[in-house]
């Protein structure tokens, strides 16, 4: 796409904070990537039958007798923050190693902390649109994967008394996962992709179960020797684990590429975000999981921030989330939707 005023599509965080300063350009781009070929449809009833109201931005649908605006029906849909923002938001988060907090968006935005905080909310909404493999397995003959899991919270012994008590009274001891929550990770070395998600437990039923639903017949799987993974695994799989105790790596057999992500997962939570309840992990996940999916192509070649940030941008389609679904409360004031999240459709944009 033409870049207007002839300035050159950004390509580092500078350029794109300029770039997308001006509202007009920052409009013609986000339009430019959801009706490439320029033919403006309306996204509540498909009809390219409409006038543009040049003044306020948007169009009116000669069909439906509606409003509708480039924003209709994705992620930032009933947002009255500017696309710039919006864009300079994406462009940190899908790039920011360790990812961004709300509190330093918020600054760095010119909004508050909690408007900062439901932007990147809905962004790494998008984000999980971006998890590898959502309808395929992963593996295969010859292929190669690791599976691990690991403990996100607090130590025990920096609980307060009162809980680390509730916990002892719940659980009847206070370990080292007490008060953790448990999220489970397996990485294809072949495509160098993750999946990884929150789990309720570490029993091996819903360990195992995870595995069958995710990695093809044949497999190569590389496991730890917790005892989840130590029975009923080579009927399916070509299983093989490592003894941590003893050594990490076994040969080929080692799951040092999962405790990598790991360390990039804890990194952010411990030194960006701090505290993060246990309800909205997953969400955090899903961030860590585009980034780490991201880094390069299949041909091994680096992926720029200009490429990432588009690959989150063309996602924005058919996503919806409300502060209230975000938050549980019911009471919060939001407009009624329009059928944004019920269809996944794959579109531009």
């Amino acid at each position: 796409m033409d870049a207007p005023n002839s300035l050159p599509e950004p390509k580092t965080l500078q350029e794109a904070i300029t770039y997308f300063a001006d509202p007009d350009r920052a409009f013609q781009f986000a339009k430019g990537l959801r009706w490439p070929d320029g033919n403006v449809v309306c996204p509540r009833c498909g009809v390219a039958k409409n006038s543009f109201i040049k003044t306020r931005r948007l169009w009116f649908c000669y069909a439906c007798k509606k409003q509708f605006t480039v924003k209709v029906k994705t992620i930032m849909e009933d947002s009255p923050i500017g696309l710039d923002k919006w864009m300079t938001a994406f462009w940190l988060l899908a790039n920011a190693k360790n990812g961004i907090s709300s509190h330093e968006l918020g600054r760095a935005l010119g909004v508050t902390q909690t408007t900062a905080w439901f932007m990147l909310q809905r962004i790494r909404e998008v984000m999980k649109g971006r998890k590898f493999g959502n309808t395929t397995k992963i593996g295969g003959s010859g292929s190669e994967v690791e599976a691990d899991e690991t403990f996100v919270g607090g130590k025990v012994r920096n609980m307060h008394k009162a809980r680390r008590q509730r916990f002892v009274k719940e659980e009847g001891f206070a370990g080292a996962a007490t008060g953790k929550t448990v999220v489970h990770g397996m990485l294809d070395r072949n495509l160098r992709q993750v999946r990884a998600q929150v789990v309720p437990n570490v029993k091996r039923e819903t360990l195992q179960n995870i595995l069958l639903k995710n990695i093809k017949y044949g497999t190569k799987v590389y496991t730890d020797d917790a005892v989840a993974y130590t029975r009923d695994m080579n009927w399916r799989f070509v299983h093989d684990f490592v003894n941590k105790t003893e050594s990490y790596v076994k040969g080929r057999v080692h799951v040092n590429g999962m405790e990598n992500f790991w360390s990039l997962l804890k990194r952010a939570l411990r030194g960006t975000y701090v505290a993060v309840e246990p309800f909205h992990l997953s969400r955090y996940v899903d961030e860590q999981v585009f980034r780490y999916n991201n880094r390069k192509d299949e041909e091994g070649r680096k992926i720029t921030d200009a490429e990432r940030f588009a690959t989150v941008m063309s996602d924005v389609l058919g996503h919806r989330l409300t502060y209230s679904d975000l938050t549980g409360k019911s009471d919060s004031p939001h407009h009624a939707p329009t059928g944004t999240g019920t269809a996944q459709v794959k579109e531009p944009l």
